[in-house]
């Protein structure tokens, strides 16, 4: 099987047309429809039913696309990461420093990566780790397309599917309030009471493409920004328990009673030959 015809595949599968997916891929219809039936032909299934309004996944080609999406998003990352190692060590093999690109949500686990960088930079043969903060839901997707050797996610909120990873640290789920609210005297409030408090909605998380669920809450793009908010009494937000280290006046604390606990893991490809990650990955479990 090409990578050709994969690409071809999923272009067919995601938009269900292939007059839609030759334009998107830029080429004539008719190749396009010869190649998808040379590879059905080549697999022994049908992959699609075509009837005159496009194209529909047949159970084979639900199962192929998966596949597909999984195995090209791993030639995508060989290839950025392969590029990477070329620009780093310069023309000719030779004039750049090995390094490490880690990912991480902006304003998440500060404490734990200071701790991690501080320790791996004092590590014998470390290498240089480029840090890379960026909003919620983008490391997952950062770590399987190459554009980042490493990452720092939390579940039960991140995909970690597919990666291989060592726990950092287990904790609890807060509600943070504007200092004063009626809530900020309770010993603790459940989910449902921080997800209905008047006039304080909980920002709305981006999904993995982006976009946004719709709610009453502030999307959720900068953690500086919210916690502004929720200074201001125009919002709340449930952090771990860790983010206390970065709260400041006019700020109050109450503990979830029934959230689940936050697992903050390192998570790198299984596939993953680097140094780099390897001695990363051996400090953070050391620590």
């Amino acid at each position: 099987m090409e990578t050709r015809e994969l690409r071809y595949f999923v272009a067919v599968a995601e938009e269900g047309h292939f007059g839609r997916a030759a334009e998107r891929l830029g080429i004539a219809q008719p190749p396009l429809s010869r190649a998808i039936a040379q590879l059905e032909r080549r697999l022994g299934a049908d992959l699609l039913v075509r009837t005159h309004r496009g194209a529909t996944l047949t159970e084979a080609g639900e199962t192929l696309l998966h596949e597909g999406r999984a195995a090209l998003a791993a030639v995508e990352a060989a290839e950025r990461r392969t590029r990477r190692t070329v620009e780093t060590a310069g023309a000719g093999g030779s004039g750049g420093r090995p390094s490490v690109v880690l990912t991480a949500k902006a304003g998440a686990s500060s404490e734990v990566i200071a701790k991690l960088l501080d320790a791996y930079a004092a590590e014998p043969g470390a290498v240089e780790v480029d840090l890379v903060l960026c909003p919620p839901a983008q490391q997952s997707p950062m770590l399987r397309d190459g554009r980042a050797d490493v990452a720092i996610l939390h579940q039960p909120f991140d995909d970690v599917s597919g990666f291989d990873l060592e726990v950092l640290l287990v904790e609890e789920q807060l509600l943070i309030l504007p200092a004063g609210h009626a809530l900020s005297t309770r010993r603790s409030v459940t989910v449902a009471e921080a997800s209905s408090i008047p006039g304080l909605p909980l920002p709305r998380w981006p999904r993995v493409d982006g976009s946004y669920p719709e709610g009453p809450g502030p999307e959720l793009r900068d953690l500086t920004q919210v916690l502004q908010l929720v200074r201001l009494g125009r919002a709340a937000i449930v952090l771990p328990d860790s983010a206390r280290a970065n709260l400041r006046d006019g700020l109050a604390v109450v503990p979830l009673s029934d959230a689940p606990r936050v697992t903050t893991v390192i998570a790198w490809p299984p596939h993953s030959r680097s140094a780099g990650v390897a001695g990363l990955v051996r400090t953070a479990t050391r620590l």
